[in-house]
């Protein structure tokens, strides 16, 4: 009687340490998010809800897309590069510069 092995890690025994570490990052890999794309009226929204904070000084949330799992952060828009395409964003007591094209959600 022959067994039937349940899942590749069954004959891991037989498997060199590198090839795990390979097998493992592979999956890691395939479970990976691609960026959603953003249609006019969305853009136009975000677009809205960037002058709007930078005018009256209001928080906004920004949601940053990652493959892994997204970012929110909070804070005031500061100024908007419209030629590089990115914001200064105030977080509490400090300021970053962030890329639009990696903005894919903004709230109030």
């Amino acid at each position: 009687m022959v067994k039937k092995l349940v899942s590749i890690w069954d004959c891991s025994r037989m498997m060199l340490p590198e090839h795990k570490i390979r097998i493992i990052s592979d999956e890691r890999a395939q479970r990976l998010r691609s960026k959603p794309v953003l249609d006019a009226q969305e853009w136009e929204l975000i677009d809205h809800l960037f002058t709007y904070s930078k005018r009256y000084n209001e928080q906004i949330t920004i949601t940053l897309f990652d493959p892994g799992q997204d970012t929110k952060i909070r804070g005031v828009v500061l100024a908007v590069d419209r030629q590089l395409r990115q914001i200064k964003f105030k977080m509490e007591n400090d300021y970053n510069w962030i890329k639009i094209d990696n903005v894919i959600r903004v709230t109030t």
